[in-house]
């Protein structure tokens, strides 16, 4: 690295990465990397998983944030650090300012989730709700930091969080040699460009591929020449990014050799399979690069393919919910709407036809007002669990037959 460490054009090497390294070694958690054999076979590729969902806070911004920390010298410690971030950044140098008796303050757009304000604030961070948008935040900390005399701990476009975050490609591949692709997913750039960077000096024949969310990206819009157009609610907010860093763009242009784009259904698809598959939690940006094996298996189609999923920090709300319309896609739970007489006896004879067919039944709605049916008929919606599509026509075949006309619903609200 030839110019200041601080100066966002100075691009990073292996050395540096390598440093690093060393730098946050005993500090942060070397994850494991490990096979799975389950996605390998839905894939269509053999694929490896290094799990940065298992780090302290979460995420692998711990690496790129600790050895930006660890990098200052006394007079920046004792004047604190500053960050803006809506997440995973966030709690990372709020961590390790904390363990490292520095005062950090943590700017967050005033929409962040409160869990996400909480956790940040516990492991001892000040944290100041300012800006609409994470560029707001951003232009609110700078402001900031250069009234105060703070370091300012960019998330991203930073040769010191990119080596940082480039010390994941020297565990994955001393993990596992042979790796041909490395997905990576993309946000700012600052994870992939670390990674491809140490990862080409190492293994010069390794493909780098990243992935985007199809409503935020940047990288590749800027790669094409194009001005960033973004913008939308995304499962994947880790890496909703508008626009991505200079330095890390310049890496990406170097050493990555593609990135793929995924839809939100993909995206949804790929938690539900980290969880449901390989027991494993992922927040929509860790699930990303699942979504783009799956959504793209042209590209990886007998391959030995690297994951890194870089997160695990989602809402537990949402992650009920991304559970239960995953069983929902497929037919698992169901929401039947039955015909019967409004007689004495017709709903026990419903129960009991849909428990000897192996349906579980969840939970019934008796209606005889609010449909639109003859005054001695009722209607009732069952929500069932199910074994599959099969089983559902199955249920619905053998009610109907029984004389209670029966419809599947296209959801269970």
């Amino acid at each position: 690295m030839t110019e200041s460490p601080t100066d966002p054009l100075a691009l990073p090497g292996l050395d540096d990465v390598r440093a690093a390294a060393d730098r946050i070694a005993g500090h942060v958690l070397p994850t494991p990397a490990e096979e799975a054999p389950r996605l390998s076979e839905r894939a269509g590729c053999t694929v490896f998983l290094k799990l940065e969902n298992q780090q302290r806070t979460g995420s692998f911004k711990e690496r790129g944030a600790l050895n930006t920390l660890l990098s200052l010298d006394e007079a920046e410690r004792r004047a604190g650090v500053i960050a803006m971030s809506a997440g995973n950044h966030a709690q990372a140098v709020a961590c390790h300012a904390a363990r490292l008796g520095i005062r950090s303050t943590i700017i967050m757009p005033r929409m962040t989730p409160f869990t996400k304000v909480a956790r940040t604030e516990s492991f001892g961070a000040t944290v100041v709700l300012e800006g609409e948008t994470l560029s707001e935040a951003e232009a609110f900390a700078r402001d900031l930091a250069a009234r105060e005399g703070y370091c300012f701990v960019h998330p991203y476009d930073d040769p010191r969080v990119v080596a940082g975050q480039g010390t994941v490609a020297l565990e994955f591949l001393a993990a596992v040699p042979d790796l041909e692709v490395l997905v990576v997913p993309v946000g700012g750039g600052g994870l992939i460009g670390g990674m491809a960077l140490a990862a080409r000096a190492l293994r010069p024949d390794i493909a780098v591929i990243g992935v985007e969310c199809s409503m935020y990206p940047s990288m590749k819009q800027v790669l094409h020449g194009q001005e960033p157009a973004c913008g939308g609610v995304t499962i994947a907010e880790g890496i909703a990014v508008k626009a991505p860093g200079r330095l890390t763009r310049e890496l990406v242009r170097t050493h990555v050799d593609d990135i793929l784009v995924v839809g939100e259904e993909a995206l949804e698809a790929a938690v539900y399979e980290m969880v449901t598959v390989q027991k494993l939690v992922a927040e929509g940006a860790g699930a990303a690069v699942l979504a783009a094996v799956c959504s793209h298996p042209e590209v990886f189609r007998g391959k030995r393919a690297g994951l890194v999923v870089s997160g695990g920090n989602i809402d537990a709300r949402l992650l009920a919910q991304v559970l239960m319309r995953g069983l929902v896609a497929e037919g698992r739970v169901v929401r039947l709407r039955i015909a019967l007489t409004d007689a004495p006896g017709a709903l026990a004879r419903v129960a009991s036809l849909l428990g000897g067919s192996g349906a579980n039944i969840v939970e019934i709605y008796h209606q005889r007002l609010f449909h639109d049916v003859p005054v001695k008929m009722a209607e009732i919606d069952v929500i069932l669990e199910t074994r599959d599509r099969t089983h559902v026509q199955q249920l619905v075949d053998h009610l109907t037959a029984a004389g209670f006309p029966t419809e599947l619903m296209i959801d269970v609200s």
